[in-house]
């Protein structure tokens, strides 16, 4: 089983700063997903921002989610600073 989120940050590019159980943090681009189904409300930056963790994923409040595993294998990751 891949790490899970447990915080999240939305940031103005649609993008999404997730942090996950094993302490690595990876942005996520939803751009590709909103043209696409229920998540075409996440186009309204408002909306999109009211994004949460839960249960070790993320959740907007009309029940829009995305895969753990997706966003951590999808993520770019950022290098520590050493």
């Amino acid at each position: 089983m891949n790490p899970r989120v447990v915080d999240v940050t939305p940031n103005d590019n649609y993008t999404l700063t997730l942090r996950f159980t094993n302490g690595e943090v990876g942005i996520y681009d939803c751009k590709p997903l909103l043209n696409f189904g229920v998540f075409v409300e996440l186009n309204d930056l408002t909306y999109f921002k009211r994004v949460q963790p839960f249960n070790g994923t993320i959740v907007w409040p009309h029940e829009q989610d995305i895969d753990p595993d997706t966003l951590y294998l999808d993520s770019v990751k950022e290098i520590a600073a050493v």
